[in-house]
């Protein structure tokens, strides 16, 4: 088969797949030219099975993304076997720590029949549900040991990567976080690395200037072990407490 049959069947495919199953799915396909798309793809295959298995033999030239309305993602792969038909397989969140991934098993993919409407009934009834599961899961992890805000304060917890996280209460006080440096993760909390100091700590400086406008306190919650600065900072925090860096494992 040439490969701009291949390219359409895969797209085609992964089309009729999003329409077909529940809630509510898109599909981009990436074709060979979107070579840093794929490679960040490969890089977040949720996968040590089948899938990764496939990866390592016959390097990614062309996939299919299907994301659903929740930011949850799938990625479908052509199968180099002797059977028609495709692999699929879960897509890891970019935007949490290596932390959270941390004895979490892995949502492993699963081979697909080449008909889409019984793929459909095939990724619903496995892959989808054990997907769901693993996010929770990292998501849960991902907000342990962030100090929960109320709506008059925030509470700015530092991480042992020496980042500061928030879980804030209400969209006035996540738009100042935001506005200043914070990202947010799909758990919900807010975080700024620590890698560069200096501009931390002017980040938390102006974010606790806009948040007191708003009638918000801020506070620094810092784990044992940590010197604490005497207030909100105004130089740089001190450097994070020496730790080992884990590897995410899909």
């Amino acid at each position: 088969m040439h490969d701009h049959e291949k390219s359409e069947r895969l797209a085609s495919y992964a089309d009729v797949l999003a329409s077909e199953l529940p809630d509510s799915w898109t599909s981009n396909y990436h074709p060979p030219e979107h070579k840093d798309d794929l490679a960040e793809l490969v890089d977040r295959i949720w996968d040590l099975d089948l899938v990764a298995e496939s990866l390592a033999h016959h390097p990614l030239q062309q996939a299919a993304v299907l994301t659903r309305s929740d930011g949850a993602q799938l990625a479908v792969l052509h199968r180099h076997d002797e059977r028609d038909g495709f692999l699929v397989a879960a897509v890891a969140p970019r935007d949490l720590p290596d932390e959270a991934y941390r004895d979490i098993h892995e949502p492993n993919g699963i081979a697909l029949t080449d008909d889409p409407f019984l793929g459909a009934e095939q990724v619903a009834g496995d892959l989808l549900a054990r997907y769901d599961i693993a996010l929770a899961q990292v998501q849960h992890n991902a907000a342990q040991g962030v100090q929960p805000s109320q709506a008059d304060r925030v509470v700015l917890t530092w991480q042992p990567d020496g980042a500061l996280a928030a879980a804030p209460v209400g969209e006035k006080a996540g738009s100042v976080l935001a506005a200043n440096g914070f990202v947010r993760d799909r758990a919900g909390i807010y975080r700024l690395n620590g890698d560069d100091t200096l501009t931390q700590a002017r980040a938390v400086r102006e974010t606790g200037r806009q948040l007191d406008a708003l009638g918000i306190d801020t506070a620094l919650q810092h784990p044992s072990g940590r010197i604490a600065p005497a207030a909100t900072p105004a130089v740089a925090p001190p450097a994070p407490a020496a730790h080992t860096s884990t590897t995410r494992t899909r």
